[in-house]
């Protein structure tokens, strides 16, 4: 097996016991990228000089007998929403083409400190809105299960990579599920944490009160380390929660014997969800009822309501963060000699914005307007609060829910383009996770129909570690069960 079909955890532990070197692996790396990526698209950026630069720092450090971070010498591309300091940050999007951020973003610095060594940016939709990447003003990402179909989104550049090994892993952002929907349709395991584990600070915005960053990874005990990595208190982020973060992988192995599984009445009978998808992730339940796990119904009265309000919440602060982009502070400048500034305006707007991202703009403007506010965004936000009750609740019956991750597998392309609402639908069981704060993650449960399901676990807030825990049985037990992508 080369290396770069292993996990993170295991590249970081054959590097530092000198098994194989840092720029070894990157060389695996770079050549994998090369020869697979053209097919995939998920990336949109490489850095290979600056890559191999940084893979002899930690060879050198290793070779002084110098202490090294966790993850030192593990490949690593980035969604493009997450800002590097000296590489191009665009957010797949015309108007930020060319800015080059003077600074790393938080969580970037961290795996950075980690000894993680940045190969370049990757593929996703355009300011992270959407659920098949293919809003990405770059060029289209495609699954590595069938390059046929979509890689799911907006972190779908991402999903591919992890899956394709062409990143060991990765950092996503989850708005509404952009962590989780695509892990789901790639096979992969991805973590949205609770709102405010991961600092926010220098990653491009799309709605503040929803943004999280999390790992994509390969396997979970993967995820577990990355969150350990990027996340913790950080004064440059308002948001930030100012608690200590758990050891993650000290339960893993534990099993699940005893722990209450919630599965959610209104999730039953979901319009449009594969027949597919619920045999395995039933299969999934049946799995954690068979370990001694107890299956407890129950009722989410609210949660019904999820895809109105986030539609409401997430564009009326996308449209409040995007109108920085004007042509004038940074990134793309559409103008022409003697116009005006409203000119610039919207020439710059009009050309560097594609259609998705126009049509959250103006959803929310509208919801934000005078004399539609309380008619709106009000009343979204007083659903919200419900929806976040609903949670607290139910978490007083069981430790963790379960549910599918993506109510079908990968689509083909164009498939639901037409129909925006259709597509919005894909991220029906992941937005009411955002809404309420709480942590969430995909972890692989089988196949339908030869492409990979994900089984969502939701745990309340701040209770990463038994989410985990939940998340390795199922890993364990089912998994991908030793299937690998075509691509």
């Amino acid at each position: 097996m080369a290396w770069i079909e292993k996990s993170a955890t295991e590249i970081a532990a054959a590097i530092k016991s000198k098994q194989v070197s840092a720029s070894e692996v990157m060389i695996e790396q770079i050549a994998a990228i090369k020869a697979k990526d053209e097919a995939i698209g998920s990336y949109i950026l490489v850095d290979e000089d600056s890559a191999f630069e940084d893979a002899s720092k930690i060879d050198a450090k290793i070779a002084a007998g110098d202490s090294i971070g966790p993850l030192a010498g593990v490949p690593v591309g980035l969604k493009d929403v997450l800002v590097t300091k000296g590489m191009e940050t665009t957010a797949a999007s015309q108007i930020l083409k060319g800015f080059i951020p003077p600074y790393d973003g938080t969580a970037v610095k961290r795996m950075k400190d980690a000894g993680m060594v940045l190969i370049g940016k990757l593929n996703c939709d355009e300011f992270a809105m959407g659920s098949s990447n293919e809003n990405s003003s770059v060029k289209p990402c495609r699954n590595p299960w069938d390059t046929n179909k979509v890689p799911g989104g907006s972190s779908g550049g991402s999903a591919a990579a992890v899956a394709a090994n062409l990143t060991s892993c990765t950092l996503g952002t989850d708005t509404g599920g952009s962590i989780r929907q695509p892990a789901s349709l790639c096979g992969i395991v991805g973590v949205k944490p609770t709102y405010g584990r991961v600092s926010r600070y220098g990653v491009v915005a799309f709605a503040s009160s929803l943004d999280q960053v999390g790992p994509m990874t390969k396997t979970v005990e993967d995820a577990a380390l990355l969150l350990e990595v990027i996340g913790g208190f950080d004064p440059n982020d308002a948001t930030s929660l100012n608690q200590p973060l758990p050891d993650l992988r000290k339960n893993l192995e534990s099993g699940v014997k005893g722990l209450r599984i919630g599965i959610v009445k209104e999730f039953t009978g979901v319009d449009g969800v594969e027949a597919g998808v619920e045999k395995a992730v039933q299969q999934g339940i049946d799995c954690l009822k068979q370990a001694g796990a107890e299956i407890v119904e129950i009722s989410l009265p609210h949660v019904k309501y999820s895809l109105p309000t986030y539609y409401l919440v997430a564009p009326a602060e996308a449209s409040s963060n995007l109108s920085r982009y004007d042509g004038i502070r940074y990134g793309n400048r559409i103008h022409e000699k003697g116009q005006g500034l409203e000119e610039l305006y919207m020439n710059t707007r009009g050309q560097g914005f594609g259609p998705e991202v126009k049509r959250r703009i103006m959803l929310g403007t509208f919801a934000l307007r005078s004399g539609f506010y309380d008619a709106y965004y009000r009343k979204a936000q007083q659903l919200r609060t419900l929806i976040a009750q609903d949670y607290d609740k139910a978490f007083d019956k069981v430790d963790v829910i379960v549910s599918p991750a993506s109510p079908t597998t990968a689509f083909g392309f164009g498939e639901k383009t037409k129909d925006p609402v259709s597509m919005y639908l894909s991220d029906v069981y992941t937005l009411s996770c955002n809404l309420a704060g709480i942590p969430g993650m995909s972890v692989p449960c089988g196949f339908s129909g030869g492409m990979p399901v994900g089984m969502q676990i939701l745990a309340p807030a701040l209770q990463e570690p038994v989410m985990f825990q939940v998340a390795r049985h199922i890993e364990k037990e089912i998994g991908n069960q030793g299937k690998t992508p075509k691509a």
